[in-house]
Order: structure tokens, then sequence, then C-alpha cells
């Protein structure tokens, strides 16, 4: 019994596994079948897909070439009196071009003239505009810069004159030789004046002219006072007024210690000396 039991058992699994494998083979099958079927269900659908395509640039081509046949086929069927109408409607196209064009031309001269007419009348404006500021600039200038006018710096007589052109005789050098300013007679320690408002320029020892002032007027003038005795009443970089003491005559000066005791006063214009005699008041 025990061993029937046995056999049973042992014929029922040998069933289970036979079936087991039957069933494994059998789902592989159906899985190898299914991955080719996709696989052709695929390449025909690719298939499918050109072929619609192809079809499609066909009817396009033919629709080319009906419309170059339809369009080839209505010019040969116009007339000569239609192609001739063609032709002179295209003619005056072409004149009614060539006539706007030199229309525009004509305008765009004449706007580019009115341009230059328009440069031309603003130049002549900022040229005026610049005169008159240039006059009223130099008006001012006129009203602003105060007219020169010198006095004698010292009360007396004229000893010697200017000489530049012509020779004075000096005691002193016992020479004839020019003289770039004027000489004025007066006693040692009288009180040398400014002729003109200024600024006194320096103070020093000179070893022609001895002690010496010179006082800067402005716009190129200057006034020179040599031979003095002192300079005690101003000093340099000081703003004199006309008229106002700066120092004493003396007799310092060595080309004209041979003289009388005299102021020797000059005046400069761009560092030139020029004639006292046409500046004195």
């Amino acid at each position: 019994m025990r061993r029937d039991s046995r056999n049973q058992k042992s014929s029922i699994n040998n069933n289970i596994m036979t079936y087991s494998i039957i069933g494994g083979a059998i789902l592989l099958v159906v899985l190898i079948g299914a991955l080719i079927y996709s696989k052709s269900l695929s390449d025909n659908v690719k298939q499918g897909t050109l072929k619609l395509g192809e079809m499609a640039n066909s009817i396009s081509n033919n629709t080319l070439v009906n419309e170059n046949t339809e369009s080839a086929s209505t010019e040969m069927g116009k007339t000569v009196e239609e192609s001739k109408e063609e032709l002179e409607n295209t003619t005056n196209s072409s004149v009614g071009n060539n006539a706007a064009s030199n229309s525009i031309g004509t305008t765009n001269s004449t706007t580019v003239n009115k341009s230059n007419a328009i440069t031309n009348t603003n130049k002549t404006l900022n040229t005026t505009v610049n005169t008159n500021a240039k006059a009223q600039t130099q008006a001012k200038e006129k009203e602003t810069k105060k007219e020169l006018s010198f006095i004698m710096p010292v009360d007396g007589e004229k000893s010697k004159e200017y000489a530049r052109d012509n020779l004075l005789y000096s005691e002193t050098l016992q020479e004839w030789t020019t003289h770039l300013g004027i000489d004025i007679k007066a006693e040692k320690t009288t009180v040398v004046k400014a002729a003109e408002s200024g600024t006194v320029k320096s103070i020093k020892n000179d070893p022609r002219y001895g002690l010496t002032i010179v006082i800067d007027h402005g716009d190129g003038y200057q006034s020179v006072y040599a031979n003095l005795l002192t300079s005690e009443f101003v000093v340099e970089g000081e703003n004199v007024e006309k008229g106002q003491s700066i120092g004493t005559v003396g007799n310092t000066a060595v080309f004209e210690i041979a003289d009388e005791p005299h102021l020797h006063f000059e005046i400069l214009k761009d560092s030139v000396q020029v004639d006292p005699n046409l500046y004195i008041k």
C-alpha cells in the first residue's frame, strides 16, 4: 500500500513538471510570435507612410504641370490685339515711372537747394552774431580800459630832452650819445610823484641809473624814475595813485653823475622807450 502511494505521488509530481515545461515553452513561443508580428506591423506602417508621401509629391508635380500647361495655353490663346494693348500699357507705365522719377528728382533737388539756403542763412546769422558779440566785447574793453594821462613827476625845467634818433652831448661820458628819457631839474630831496596810477613793479639800485623805481600801468606801459636819493614812500607790489609820493630826487645815476641834481624819467611801451613828451598832459 505504501509503495503504491509513493508511486502515485511520484507520478503526479512528474506530470506537474511536464505540464510546467510545456506551459513555459508555449508562453515563450507566444512571446516570440508577438515580437515578430509587432516588427512586421511597424515595417508595414513605414512602407505605407512612404507610399503616401510619394503620392503627395506626384499630385503636387501633376498640379504644377497642369498650371504651367494652362498658363501656356492662355498665352497662346491671346489675340494679336491683346498683345498690342499689353505692349502699349507697358510702354505707358514705363513713361509714367520715368516722369515720376524725374518729379522725385526735381523735388529732391529743390529740397537740397532749400536745405543749402537754410544752412547759408544760419551761417550768415552766426557770423552776424559773432561779429556783434566781438564788437560788444571790444566796446566793453574800451570802457573798462582807462586812457592813460601822465603828469610831470616833479616840478622843474627839463635839462635834457628825449633823443633816440639824434645825439646829445654827455658831460659825464664826455661824448655824444642817445638819451632815452627826459631829465627834470630839481633839488636833492625834492619829492617825486607817480606820473600815473599803477603798481610798483620794482625798486632797485641799477649800475647806470642808480636808485630806480619802476611802475607798471598796464596795457604794456611802464614809467621809470631814476637817479633817486630815497624810495621810502613805497614798496614793491604796492598800488599807487597818480600824484602819490614815491621817493626823492638824488644824484645816484653813474652815467649822469656830472650833471646837476635831477630826475631821470622814462616811459616804456611794450618794453621800448618812447618820448615822454607825447604822454605828459
